[in-house]
């Protein structure tokens, strides 16, 4: 028995022992295992969150891209048309000039009314009123009132310097020199009344309550009008064109019974339309005019290269040498032709001369021998005579030249 319980206490020794052994080897698989997810776990959050960070610039500025568009709502602006949604809409705007209504009398009245209730009935297609109220921009007046002031200014200077002149000299009568001083009192009236105007109109541009309402009427089209046909996209734009233009010219027949006056918007217009919707604040200092100008549109300027300046001024230095030179050579050749010139002024007599001793020499067998050398006679005794009179006035020249100069010494 003995040896029975020894064994099996050695047995149940060893399976404890198992137990502990395997209870250990799983509390250290569990951990190892445990350890191994947690570095899964991590390795994913890292390529999870590298993708949302990518995921997230992408869809920022695709949002902050759609956003912007979305706002602005158009494309471009082209053929006197807003252009929306890639060519899919097509918008076309007339500009009314309102009308007072409550001075009209009855029957102006009752006649408008009967205008608009035509206008109304002859629409096959949706319109939009649109008002516009904008703020009224006096710097223009202002720079045109001052111009002309300029000129009134200098104008009333003349006269006034004229009106001294006139009576500074005595030759003109008093109805004459009253004549002139109503002018010039007419002047001066008128330019003290100018700068009136202007003071007026610089003192009422500081009160930004001037609104001025302008009136609106929008028409649209859509190539899905015309059909499913398959057309280019100049075709369809040609064709939203026509069409709109047709609507906007019936509109602006029909209100004119109403006594409205309309017109189409330019791209320009459009573009100011556009301009003053979307910037209030900014287009009543700022209008669209100085935003062109000031090339705000542009996101940066380059300089031209230096090299291409470089050669630019030395070609500009080449032409302007070379028409230097061209200009000394047509003087020189000029100025060797008037030396001929003046040459030949000088020997007209000789010249003559000569060539009637050639004139007699040739016609000897008619004029005779005799009569040919005697006139070659008296024509050589004749210019030896002018010789020694030439002869004489240069020294007497001389002398006189000479004498002068003792004198100064």
């Amino acid at each position: 028995m003995s040896n029975l319980d020894q064994t099996t206490q050695m047995l149940i020794f060893l399976l404890i022992g198992a137990f502990v052994v395997l209870f250990i080897l799983l509390i250290v698989y569990f951990v190892l295992k445990r350890k191994e997810n947690k570095k899964e776990v991590n390795k994913t959050q890292k390529i999870n969150s590298g993708n949302i960070n990518k995921n997230d610039k992408n869809s920022v500025g695709q949002l902050d891209k759609r956003s912007i568009f979305d706002f602005m709502e158009f494309d471009k602006i082209e053929d006197n048309m807003i252009i929306q949604h890639n060519g899919k809409r097509y918008i076309m705007a007339i500009e009314c000039a309102g009308i007072n209504y409550d001075l009209m009398s009855g029957v102006e009245k009752t006649g408008v009314e009967e205008g608009f209730v035509q206008f109304l009935n002859t629409l096959r297609f949706p319109i939009q009123m649109y008002i516009q109220t904008r703020t009224v921009n006096l710097e223009k007046s202002i720079d045109g009132y001052k111009k002309r002031i300029n000129q009134i200014e200098s104008e009333l200077f003349a006269r006034t310097q004229q009106y001294q002149e006139m009576v500074e000299s005595g030759k003109f009568s008093k109805k004459e020199l009253d004549k002139a001083f109503y002018e010039v009192t007419k002047v001066r009236n008128l330019y003290e009344y100018g700068k009136d105007i202007i003071y007026d109109t610089e003192k009422m541009s500081l009160n930004k309550n001037i609104l001025n309402k302008k009136y609106y009427i929008i028409i649209s089209y859509s190539p899905n009008e015309s059909g499913t046909g398959d057309f280019a996209k100049d075709e369809i734009q040609a064709m939203a064109f026509s069409e709109l233009y047709t609507r906007a010219q019936s509109i602006i027949r029909t209100l004119s019974a109403c006594s409205v006056n309309g017109k189409i918007l330019n791209s320009i217009e459009l573009a100011e339309l556009l301009y003053v919707a979307y910037n209030r604040d900014e287009s009543e200092t700022f209008d669209l005019k100085k935003a062109m100008k000031g090339d705000v549109d542009a996101l940066y300027s380059t300089a031209p290269d230096v090299l291409e300046k470089r050669i630019k001024e030395i070609d500009k230095e080449i032409q302007e040498k070379a028409m230097s030179k061209v200009t000394e050579q047509v003087e020189n050749y000029r100025s060797k032709y008037r030396a001929k010139l003046e040459q030949k002024e000088n020997s007209i007599d000789e010249l003559a001369n000569e060539m009637a001793n050639l004139i007699l020499n040739e016609n000897r067998e008619y004029l005779g021998d005799d009569v040919v050398d005697g006139i070659l006679n008296e024509n050589s005794e004749e210019g030896g005579k002018a010789e020694d009179e030439e002869k004489q006035k240069k020294t007497r020249t001389r002398k006189t030249r000479k004498s002068v100069q003792r004198t100064t010494e």
